[in-house]
C-alpha cells in the first residue's frame, strides 16, 4: 500500500504491480533498489541534459544553502545567485536586452506567459486581445492554462473549460494560423503558442519553412509569438534555445527542464524588450503574479553549475552530433513490422512510432512496448501518438545508443 499519488498514473495498476523505485543514477544509467541497471532513453522526463551523478551541481546548491537557502524575491528582494543566473539566461536569449521571470517549472512558466500576454495588451490599451491560439499535438504543461492550451485531447478531457478563449490549428500548416487569426479577428488575438519541436505530442520537427512563416504571420498581425521551449531549451535542440537556431526572435520564451538538468525544480519566462519594456515603464504598476520560489537562491546556484558543465563540455555541439547519431542508431528498427517510422530531425530528440493500424486495434500496445523495453533494461515512455520517446542525456555515447536500439528491438520482438 502506497501513500504516494503518482502523476500521470493509473493508481490501481501502480498499487497492483508495485512501483519501480530508483535508487541512483550515473551518466545515462539508473539503478533500482534491487541493484538492476537500466539505460535511460528519456533523460528522466526530457530534462537530465548533463546526465545523472553530477555531484558539483549538488555541491553548488549545498554551498548556497549554508549561506542563504532562499528568501522571498517579491518586491525589491533579491539574492546574488539569481541575479547572476538572470544575466546568464538573458545572454542566451535570441533578442538582446531580454528580461527573465523565474518560476518553479514548465507548467508554471506557461501559466505565467498567458498572464504576461494578457496583461501586456491591457497595459498597451488593446484590452480586446485575449484569445490564445495553439496547435494540434501541443503539450503546454498541466496547470490550468496549459491544460486548456493542450492539443492532446486526452489531457483536456474531463476537466471542462478551465481557460476561456483558446483556439487550435493544425501543427504543420502556417496558412491555417493566418486563417484562424482572420476568423477570430487580429484585434482579439493575444498570442500564438508554438513548440519549435512538438515534444510530448509525438516529437514532430517543424516542416521546412513553417517556423519562419508563422513567425512572420504573428509580426504582420501584431500577435505575440510565444515559443514553448520547456523541452528544447538549454541544449537539447543544439543551441541554448531552438529559437536562436531558427532565428525566431520570440516575444516570450517558456523554459524549464534543462536549465538545471532536473537536479532541482526551476523554470523561467524570457521576455523580449517589446513585452518587458511595457512592464518596466513608469506607471505600469505592480505585476500581481509570482511564486514563493521564484528566484530560489539554492536552485539558482544549481542552475549556474549545470550551465557551466554544459558550456565546458560542449554539450550544445554534442546535441548537434546526436541529431544524426540517434536516428542512425534507431534505423535498425525500421525493418520491424511494429515500427511505422522514426521521427527525428532537430537535436537529441526522436520518436519510434508504432504501427498506427495495430494501435487502433490494440490501444494497449504502446504501454506493453514500454513494459517490454523495461524488461530489456531500457527506460522509455509512450507519447501521445503511440510512439516511444528517445531523448537521452546529451552525454550518451555511440555504444549506449546501440544498446538502446538493440534493447528496443528485442522488446518489440516479444509483442
Amino acid at each position: 500500500m502506497t501513500s504516494f499519488w503518482h502523476p500521470f498514473a493509473d493508481m490501481f495498476a501502480v498499487e497492483s504491480a508495485g512501483p519501480l523505485v530508483l535508487a541512483r543514477g550515473e551518466g545515462v544509467r539508473v539503478w533500482d533498489t534491487s541493484g538492476r541497471e537500466y539505460l535511460d532513453a528519456t533523460a528522466g522526463l526530457w530534462f537530465a541534459n548533463v546526465g545523472f551523478g553530477r555531484s558539483e551541481i549538488g555541491e553548488a546548491a549545498a554551498a548556497q544553502m549554508a549561506h542563504l537557502p532562499s528568501y522571498s524575491t517579491f518586491g525589491d528582494f533579491s539574492n546574488e545567485p539569481v541575479e547572476v543566473l538572470a544575466e546568464r539566461v538573458a545572454s542566451f536569449a535570441p533578442v538582446p536586452e531580454s528580461k527573465v521571470f523565474f518560476t518553479s517549472g514548465g507548467s508554471d512558466s506557461v501559466d505565467t506567459a498567458t498572464k504576461i500576454a494578457r496583461r501586456f495588451w491591457q497595459l498597451s490599451g488593446q484590452q480586446t486581445r485575449t484569445v490564445f491560439i495553439t496547435r494540434q499535438h501541443a503539450y503546454h504543461g498541466m496547470h490550468t492554462a496549459g491544460t486548456s492550451l493542450a492539443g492532446i485531447p486526452a489531457n483536456v478531457e474531463g476537466y471542462g473549460d478551465l481557460l476561456a478563449e483558446v483556439e487550435r490549428v493544425p501543427w504543420n500548416d502556417a496558412q491555417a494560423l493566418r486563417d484562424k487569426i482572420a476568423e477570430v479577428g487580429a484585434e482579439r488575438v493575444a498570442a500564438f503558442f508554438c513548440e519549435p519541436v512538438v515534444g510530448a505530442g509525438g516529437v514532430f520537427s517543424p516542416p521546412e519553412g513553417y517556423l519562419a512563416a508563422v513567425r512572420e504571420i504573428c509580426r504582420e498581425t501584431g500577435v505575440l509569438f510565444i515559443a514553448d521551449e520547456v523541452i528544447t531549451g538549454f541544449g537539447r535542440a543544439g543551441d541554448w534555445f531552438a529559437s536562436r537556431r531558427f532565428d525566431l526572435k520570440p516575444d516570450l520564451i517558456t523554459c524549464a527542464k534543462g536549465i538545471t538538468s532536473g537536479y532541482l525544480p526551476l523554470g523561467a519566462v524570457v521576455a523580449a524588450p517589446r513585452v518587458a519594456d511595457v512592464f518596466w515603464a513608469q506607471g505600469a504598476g505592480v505585476f500581481r503574479h509570482g511564486y514563493t520560489y521564484s528566484g530560489h537562491a539554492a536552485v539558482a546556484a544549481a542552475a549556474l553549475a549545470n550551465l557551466d558543465i554544459m558550456s565546458r563540455e560542449g554539450l550544445l555541439e554534442r546535441a548537434l552530433e546526436l541529431e544524426a547519431l540517434i536516428p542512425q542508431a534507431l534505423s535498425v528498427l525500421l525493418d520491424h513490422p511494429l515500427v511505422e517510422e522514426i521521427r527525428s530531425g532537430v537535436g537529441a530528440l526522436a520518436a519510434v512510432q508504432l504501427d498506427t493500424e495495430r494501435l487502433t486495434k490494440d490501444p494497449a500496445l504502446a504501454a506493453r512496448a514500454v513494459t517490454e523495453c523495461r524488461n530489456q533494461g531500457i527506460l522509455t515512455r509512450a507519447l501521445a501518438t503511440g510512439a516511444l520517446q528517445v531523448s537521452p542525456a546529451l552525454v550518451i555515447d555511440e555504444a549506449s545508443l546501440g544498446r538502446l536500439a538493440d534493447g528496443m528491438s528485442a522488446a518489440l520482438s516479444t509483442l
